[in-house]
Parts: structure tokens; C-alpha cells; sequence
């Protein structure tokens, strides 16, 4: 029997390609006009970004404890060996509340075999992790040398992202409104990357296309082997945009596997729409 991966909906992958490769997944909620939605389920990113242009405050909060819970018991009752490969614990409580569950269920069943990693990451820099854990799955990994790779995969991977319009921040409380304003007026767009889960200003820099031309300098500077890499870019609802990222991404590193996705609802919410992220492994990992 193979390893069963599990993953929350932060990871920004497509359901489609979870239900195909049999990913177990837990939705973050998400709050939207007096209503509680399962982010990738019962609400879509596209609706989330189209409600916040036109001013909508949206809310976000970790997944359901019942359903992890319900999720670690089906994997003690099948007997399954189980890895959860979670979304920053810096940015939600959901890793501490699936460990919370996790005890839960070892009390009822002490044999449940589930490891929880906190990835210390968001969007697709946690989908480049789980696609690189199912791709060793499929092959009949162990659990120990999946585990192995995905940690080291957390260890490596760069996040670089920015946003469109300071103003959604600045609703989520992870900039002041004056400093919003200040930057919509001058044109200032944040560059920020994680460190040790958090998300961490680099530098503000004026203009769409400076900014872009930013990220693609410093993944040249941190990044390494980019022919023997997927490089993943997110969007918030700006295809656009995240594929002439890839042609200048293409054009100076000789990359050649891109994965772009649009962000989901969850970390959309917190974002905005025009959002592109960007996300390689360092150098150290190869």
C-alpha cells in the first residue's frame, strides 16, 4: 500500500489534479457575505478577487478541526500510512490544530501513522512540495525517504511574490492604510519573500515592470540548476501577467518547466487579485 499524502487547500494546486492523484485535502474557510465557504470546494478564487475589486472585506480562517479529524480516523481504521504536508504555521493555525487532532485521534487509535510537516510556506511553493511527494508515491517510495525530500524541499524553496494594490494588505492588517495610500499614489509595489514562515518585506520599487524585472533577479541570484527545476508561478486572477514573468524567467535562465496556477481563494483573500508570486529551489538544494 502506498503512502497517502494530505494537504490543505493553502498549497493553491488544482483540485482536479489532487482528486486524480489521490491527495487528501483539507479546506481552509473562507467568510464572504455573512457566509462560511470551504476554499476550493464550495467557493472559487475568481469570485473572491472580483468581490474584493469591487471593496469587499474577505476573511479567512484554518480548517475545520472535524475534519481533520475525520480524515486522521480513516487513515488509522484503512490501516494507511499517512504524510500531512501543511501550510505555514506562521500564517494559520491549521498545522497546530491538525496536531492537535492528530493526538486526538492516537488516544482512540495508537496505531494512526501520520506525520505533519509544517512547510513554513504558502501558495504553490507548498504545491511544488506536494507534487514532488506524490511524484515519489507513485513510485513506491518509503515514507522515510518521501519525508527526506519534502524536508528538504522546505529547507530550499524560495518564495518571491508582490502585490497590485497595497490596499489589500492594508485591509488585512499586514500594512498601515497611510502607507497604502502613499504607494497607490506613487505607484509603489511591495516585494516580499518568506523567512522561517513569516512574510517578510525586501524592498519597494516603483512600477509593474520594474518589479518584475526585480523577481527575475533575485531568483538568478538565489536559485540554481534551472533547467533541472519546476518553476511555479501564482497569480491572483492575472494569467497575463505571470506568463510574461515565465518569458523573461525563460529567456535569461534557460528554464523550461513552468507550472502557473491562479491563487486560491484562501490566500487570495489576504493578497488581492493582480498578486504574482513567484517560487524555485535555492541553490543549496543541488
Amino acid at each position: 500500500m502506498g503512502i497517502k499524502i494530505i494537504v490543505d487547500s493553502a498549497c493553491d494546486l488544482p483540485k482536479s489534479y489532487l482528486e486524480e492523484n489521490n491527495v487528501e485535502l483539507l479546506s481552509l474557510k473562507v467568510l464572504y457575505n455573512e457566509k462560511e465557504y470551504d476554499d476550493m470546494v464550495s467557493i472559487q478564487a475568481k469570485e473572491v478577487f472580483d468581490a474584493m475589486r469591487e471593496g469587499a472585506v474577505i476573511k479567512t480562517s484554518q480548517a475545520a478541526p472535524t475534519q481533520a479529524k475525520e480524515v486522521f480516523e480513516n487513515i488509522a481504521k484503512n490501516k494507511e500510512s499517512a504524510i500531512y504536508i501543511a501550510f505555514s504555521s506562521e500564517l494559520s493555525g491549521t498545522y497546530q490544530m491538525a496536531m492537535l487532532m492528530k493526538n486526538d485521534v492516537l488516544e482512540e487509535y495508537p496505531g494512526l501513522d501520520v506525520t505533519i510537516i509544517n512547510t513554513k510556506g504558502a501558495s504553490l511553493g507548498i504545491g511544488l512540495i506536494v507534487k514532488r511527494a506524490v511524484e515519489l508515491a507513485n513510485i513506491g517510495a518509503s515514507k522515510e525517504e518521501i519525508i527526506a525530500e519534502v524536508e528538504k524541499y522546505v529547507a530550499q524553496m524560495e518564495y518571491v511574490f508582490t502585490v497590485d494594490n497595497l490596499d489589500y494588505l492594508a485591509r488585512g492588517g499586514r500594512v498601515s492604510k497611510a502607507s497604502a495610500f502613499v504607494g497607490g499614489l506613487l505607484n509603489i509595489k511591495p516585494l516580499l519573500h518568506m523567512e522561517d514562515g513569516k512574510l517578510i518585506p525586501i524592498e519597494k520599487i516603483r512600477g509593474r515592470k520594474k518589479v518584475l524585472r526585480r523577481m527575475v533577479d533575485l531568483m538568478k541570484e538565489r536559485g540554481g540548476s534551472f533547467e533541472n527545476q519546476t518553476i511555479a508561478i501564482s497569480h491572483g486572477d492575472d494569467e497575463e501577467t505571470a506568463l510574461v514573468l515565465k518569458e523573461m524567467i525563460q529567456t535569461e535562465t534557460g528554464a523550461n518547466d513552468f507550472y502557473i496556477h491562479s491563487i486560491g481563494s484562501a490566500i487570495g483573500a489576504h493578497a488581492g487579485p493582480g498578486t504574482i508570486a513567484l517560487f524555485f529551489l535555492n541553490k543549496d538544494y543541488f
